[in-house]
């Protein structure tokens, strides 16, 4: 499947305004059916992304909440979502597709990734952020997705100088980018297609990050195997 059908976004709108078990219980067999069509169109979104990238996995998010934490005691996530992994260890960063009527996007980057490859990014950004700035301001990339964004210090991280000029980078917490899509652009013909070219458009964002976390600042590889 090619092209989501219209019935994929009726019926999570269905779903966020009957949020509940007894509703679901009777909705089970049309939540079957649109989830079956959701996976075609996952895995056709996969096939094509290999051919851009060396994927590893597809995970698809289950629809039922973890609510044991939250507030939000509603059962049933009112989005599908999916993500890609990157193959082998040499290769960081993953791709996500999340349907959600009116909310729909695609994204990717690099979560809160933990401390220690924090700071190996952040001491790539005060050795040398151009590298990072000529992905970032590319026109396609702009285009697509904006700035990056993500959470980030107010001042400096400690170690850093705050009136470093790339310090608007070293102190992100996480680098992510987002490109949103409206309903009937999710129904389009070409939505595939869009994904996959908004994937294309992070590739060389991801290569350089995986450059950067699997050596270090003299560009000796950190990885056990090699």
């Amino acid at each position: 499947m090619s092209q989501l059908p219209e019935s994929a976004i009726r019926f999570l709108k269905q779903l966020k305004k009957n949020n509940n078990r007894d509703w679901f219980e009777k909705n089970k067999l049309a939540f079957k059916e649109e989830e079956a069509k959701l996976k075609i169109f996952y895995s056709n979104v996969l096939d094509d992304l290999t051919k851009i990238d060396n994927i590893d996995k597809m995970k698809i998010f289950r629809i039922y909440r973890d609510v044991r934490f939250s507030k939000d005691k509603t059962p049933y996530n009112i989005h599908r979502s999916v993500s890609f992994s990157r193959a082998t260890e040499k290769l960081r960063g993953g791709y996500y597709l999340r349907i959600e009527p009116g909310k729909s996007m695609v994204a990717g980057g690099f979560f809160q990734p933990n401390s220690k490859d924090l700071l190996r990014i952040r001491k790539e950004f005060e050795t040398d952020a151009s590298e990072a700035r000529r992905i970032f301001n590319d026109d396609n990339f702009v285009k697509l997705f904006g700035n990056i964004e993500g959470d980030e210090v107010k001042s400096a991280p400690r170690g850093f100088d705050k009136t470093h000029p790339s310090i608007d980078l070293i102190r992100k917490k996480s680098f992510i980018v987002t490109r949103n899509f409206t309903d009937s652009e999710v129904l389009a013909s070409d939505f595939k297609d869009e994904i996959i070219e908004s994937y294309g458009a992070l590739r060389p964002f991801f290569d350089y990050m995986s450059d950067i976390l699997t050596t270090d600042l003299n560009g000796i590889s950190v990885l056990k195997n090699e």
